[in-house]
């Protein structure tokens, strides 16, 4: 059966009495919308502070490629073994964005045996927190356009607005944009754009606060653009913006409990592209399932270079979570990809492509232990046509490698084909020290930031940038120089070139351009062509989705 039609056969229960039974949440502290999900309020959440925190893993992977690893599919497959093993567990998950659903990607709640369900709720409108973080950014493009329409006061710099608008779809032809046209009475005519809700900064804020009232201060400090004398940064304060867009926020900022397959509890919240965000669910809702369970299960987008990174970098030195163990998923047939062998021969057994793509797992795994200092468990999620001589050289060389790694089948078996890697990852854990490294230095420049993520993790020997991006750097650091960096760059690749496959080295790191997300806390470096609004592939998603006339979905994976 396809993914939706397993979740469809799933049995559920209801959320109010699974979040009683399960952790001794009380129905009044649960906002349920429908049976299934609810949002749980910030005032029971803050009354947990005094509980201890449980221990934290977080599930990243190998570069992602077209034959797909697994990384949520893992994440509530493992959540779901070590529930089975009689330890309090609860998966913090991303919410899935509408743009990849109907693009090429497809939806972000698991797969097989390992989902979060509702399904189609989850991957469609879900309790419409991207619809909120859309209109609370829209709104303060809609404030700026009127300012400058009624005099202009603050004296912003038409051609300087760095806010652009939002849209949580794939949609090409927005990336450029002009608006005001029709005349006076229709606003100031000038160039705008749309990126995806994803890369909003209004999404990493909210991943990133900690109370309605951070919230309110981070969305104040948004930087929308600058005055007439071209160095005078205008904020959202300027606007008296902060109040109403966090208002819009209101329930947005709350977490959403739903179930697995196998009625666990897992947290869904927030949702950053992590190839050109930072790539993980809200600090809120973390921190809210490490008081309430012995082990909270997490994943990271993308590569281990991208979200992993970003989670160490930016989540963790924000918020202080110290994760005990990293997950690191890979797949016979991804590696196989990155060792050459194209997507339509990936289910023919070859060893020797295998041993090629292992130099991407490798770098990765070595990234892991030796510059974020974590503990790692290698999962080889598992697909019916890996060979046991694929599979054996993949152990072998893992073992080489002197990687734990376990072969797991939570796709087909659910949380009962995870418990051998429950339990290694629960070895790991369990006598981990819980310290680890950034990878860069906060007092490092902005630059030398940047040129250390390059160098240490992508195997790169250098990075580029024209004159302009070096000047506004150096000009950022005195202000923002403590600031993380947050790398916008193809997930495809350890380089800027998707097509480059394994492990590449040597490479130069082209800077295109940089961003300042005042309000979220950290510098965007955009590198090579990557997109904050993506484009629908020739044949999308969207064209195998249906709905009959019992309402009932299909299409959706």
């Amino acid at each position: 059966m396809s993914d939706i039609e397993i979740a469809q056969q799933a049995t559920m229960q209801p959320i109010i009495g699974l979040a009683k039974a399960h952790f001794g949440i009380d129905a009044e502290h649960l906002d349920p919308i429908g049976h299934y999900k609810a949002k749980i309020s910030l005032e029971y959440i803050n009354s947990l502070s005094d509980k201890q925190d449980g221990k934290l893993i977080l599930v990243t992977a190998i570069s992602p490629t077209p034959a797909g690893e697994g990384k949520t599919t893992t994440t509530v497959g493992l959540g779901d073994a070590m529930n089975r093993l009689g330890n309090k567990t609860i998966m913090c998950l991303r919410e899935p964005s509408l743009g990849p659903c109907f693009g090429v990607k497809g939806g972000a709640a698991g797969g097989g045996y390992s989902q979060v369900v509702p399904m189609e709720d989850i991957n469609l409108h879900f309790t419409g927190d991207f619809h909120a973080i859309g209109v609370a950014h829209n709104l303060l493009s809609a404030l700026i356009d009127n300012h400058i329409n009624h005099g202009n006061a603050l004296d912003i710099d038409p051609r300087r607005i760095q806010w652009k608008r939002v849209v949580d779809m794939n949609d090409r032809a927005l990336r450029n944009i002009v608006v005001g046209m029709g005349g006076p009475a229709n606003g100031y005519l000038r160039e705008d754009g749309y990126d995806i809700v994803v890369a909003s900064e209004v999404m990493a804020i909210l991943c990133l606060a900690t109370s309605r009232a951070d919230l309110k201060d981070r969305l104040g400090r948004i930087v929308i653009g600058y005055k007439s004398d071209k160095v005078t940064p205008v904020y959202a304060r300027d606007l008296n913006a902060q109040g109403a867009m966090a208002a819009l926020l209101k329930d947005a900022i709350k977490p959403n409990l739903v179930q697995t397959l196998e009625n666990n509890i897992a947290i869904i919240h927030g949702g950053p592209f992590a190839n050109i965000a930072h790539g993980c669910n809200t600090v809120t809702a973390t921190k809210t399932a490490l008081k309430l369970a012995d082990y909270v299960v997490t994943e990271a987008g993308f590569g281990a270079d991208l979200g992993a990174e970003k989670f160490i970098d930016i989540k963790c030195r924000m918020s202080g979570l110290k994760p005990a163990t990293v997950v690191l998923v890979a797949t016979v047939r991804a590696l196989k990809f990155h060792g050459g062998i194209a997507k339509e021969n990936l289910n023919t057994e070859s060893l020797a492509a295998l041993e090629e793509g292992f130099s991407n797992l490798e770098r990765h795994y070595q990234n892991i232990t030796q510059h974020y200092g974590l503990p790692c468990v290698v999962c080889i999620n598992h697909f019916t046509f890996d060979t046991e001589a694929e599979i054996n050289l993949l152990k072998q060389k893992c073992e080489t490698l002197g990687a734990k790694c376990i072969v797991s089948k939570h796709w087909a078996q659910g949380g009962a084909g995870a418990e051998e890697l429950a339990k290694a990852v629960l070895e790991v854990t369990n006598a981990s020290t819980g310290e680890f490294t950034y990878v860069y230095d906060e007092n490092l420049s902005l630059w030398e930031k940047i040129e250390t993520i390059a160098t240490k993790l992508y195997g790169a020997s250098r990075i580029t940038a024209n004159a302009k991006v070096k000047a506004q750097l150096a000009e950022w650091n005195a202000e923002y120089g403590k600031f993380p960096i947050c790398m916008a760059k193809t997930q495809m690749s350890f380089s800027t070139n998707p097509n480059a496959k394994g492990a590449p080295s040597g490479h130069s790191l082209e800077i295109r351009d940089v961003k300042l997300a005042n309000g979220a806390g950290f510098i965007v470096a955009i590198a090579g062509d990557i997109m904050t609004m993506p484009g629908l592939p020739k044949v999308p998603a969207a064209e195998r989705i249906d709905i009959d006339d019992d309402g009932k979905i299909t299409g959706l994976f």
